[in-house]
């Protein structure tokens, strides 16, 4: 069983734009890909589901873009799928 993990790791702007070009582009072919956070891989099948989250509460207000998908949906890793 994998380890669990929470991780959250702040960019500048321009990385985090770089980023969303790269996941959109990414999103719209509808391709499995990889994504590298806080030094660990990430293979994310093409089925991830996407969603967006709203929190508010103790006066602060959050936004989430989120990728979800079982983990036996993964499948095997390709060198050949794009890199987020």
């Amino acid at each position: 069983m994998a380890d669990e993990r929470d991780v959250e790791v702040y960019y500048s702007t321009p990385e985090v734009v770089a980023k969303l070009r790269r996941l959109a582009d990414v999103l719209e072919s509808q391709t499995p890909f990889r994504i590298q956070i806080a030094g660990e891989r990430i293979h994310v099948p093409a089925r991830a589901r996407f969603s967006v989250e709203h929190e508010r509460g103790d006066g602060e207000e959050e936004i989430e873009f989120q990728l979800r998908w079982k983990l036996d949906e993964a499948g095997e890793e390709s060198e050949d799928e794009p890199v987020v």
